[in-house]
């Protein structure tokens, strides 16, 4: 990259891994960020997202947004306001690759049924499961456990959201080893991460929404950011089919919240004087986001979004179903964990929090559709629910 601003992170002067990696066979010529991101997108969690969740519950159609894909564009984003900011794109895709590995089968609905299972022996957090995937969980290396990656990678996944002022016990674990410094911000890639995440599932939902039915045209006139950019839209194609208009709006309103990101984080940096990754730290507020009105417009559109989609009757009634999956899933391995398999009977921890979260690590691994069949094996296919029936 050419034009490297002086707050960018810098894989030369990176805090390192936690572990040594001597005899390490170089495998072309990566930086530490580069390395981060390959072995993220090699590990197994990130393969199984493309059966995990996004909005719809196990989607009826091979059309609609899943972990993976939403992640993919998630790092499209972020790359793309990365390098008109000079920061490091590497780093950058990594956090934007990385950010929902620890997402639960069935997106939000399976983390609540999970919580509440595990809320005696700490609870359970998809942001702290991430990170305890990443450093615990996925073991591809003969020495040590994790992928082992650079501190900057686990920070930004750990923080990207703001400072962590009372972590769960899964981030609390991984800090206590290797301190990540969490009631700092994070850096600058990680801020834009974060609001690259905001812009993909804003606007990458409401294609989805209306692809379903769930959502119409009249009621997204209703919000005057997406009336303001379909009001252009029809001006520059009068006549076009109305599919492809709205492709187009989606399309306009993630250019025009991108160019706001670039436009308001520069700003930021400029007003907050900072000159290194260090000062971004410390400055004691999030520089990369939204503008002020468009973040207020981004709000409303939320609001509009869990009115609308997220919590509309079929989205309701799918997300009850899943919470029953898990919920009965979990009962029944702590009734008999051999149901897990011998393998991970075998390595059976021996005090009961122990046990409680190594069957939450298990159910959190599985996609959709090997919840759904381990819960048709334990009960019977007929117990399945009828919203996940054709998983």
């Amino acid at each position: 990259m050419s034009n490297i601003a002086p707050c960018a992170s810098d894989p030369a002067h990176s805090r390192g891994r936690y572990h040594d990696e001597p005899g390490r066979v170089v495998r072309g010529p990566r930086d530490a960020f580069q390395r981060d991101r390959d072995r993220i997108i090699h590990s197994i969690a990130f393969r199984r997202l493309r059966h995990k969740t996004q909005v719809f519950v196990a989607p009826d159609g091979d059309h609609y947004r899943v972990r993976l894909t939403h992640s993919i564009e998630v790092a499209q984003i972020g790359r793309g306001i990365a390098r008109a900011l000079g920061l490091n794109e590497d780093l950058t895709e990594a956090l934007c690759l990385a950010h929902d590995i620890g997402h639960p089968p069935f997106g939000h609905a399976g983390e609540h049924a999970l919580k509440a299972a595990m809320q005696a022996h700490g609870g359970f957090d998809h942001n702290g499961h991430t990170l305890r995937t990443l450093a615990r969980l996925e073991c591809p290396y003969p020495r040590f456990d994790g992928l082992n990656l650079s501190w900057e990678t686990l920070e930004g996944l750990a923080k990207h959201n703001g400072p962590v002022r009372h972590p769960g016990w899964a981030l609390a674990d991984i800090d206590a080893e290797f301190p990540l410094e969490l009631a700092t911000h994070a850096s600058l890639e990680a801020q834009v991460a974060a609001v690259a995440d905001d812009i993909a599932y804003d606007n990458h939902d409401i294609d989805d929404g209306l692809r379903a039915g769930l959502l119409d045209l009249d009621q997204l006139m209703g919000q005057p950011f997406v009336a303001a950019n379909f009001a252009g839209v029809e001006q520059r194609f009068p006549g076009a089919p109305r599919e492809r208009m709205l492709r187009e709006l989606v399309r306009d309103q993630i250019g025009v919240m991108v160019n706001d990101v670039i436009a308001a984080t520069a700003a930021n940096v400029a007003d907050a004087g900072v000159e290194s990754a260090a000062e971004v730290r410390a400055a004691g507020r999030t520089l990369g986001g939204f503008s002020p009105e468009l973040a207020r417009q981004e709000r409303d559109l939320k609001r509009f979004m869990y009115a609308n989609l997220y919590h509309h009757p079929s989205q309701l009634a799918a997300a009850d179903a899943a919470r029953q999956v898990v919920s009965r899933l979990f009962a029944a391995y702590a009734d008999d964990p051999r149901r897990m398999g011998d393998d991970w009977a075998a390595r059976l921890p021996g005090t009961q929090t122990a046990i409680v979260r190594y069957i939450g690590d298990y159910i959190a691994g599985m996609t959709d559709r090997f919840a759904v069949d381990r819960y048709a094996e334990i009960f019977g296919r007929e117990a399945v629910p009828e919203a996940l029936r054709h998983v």
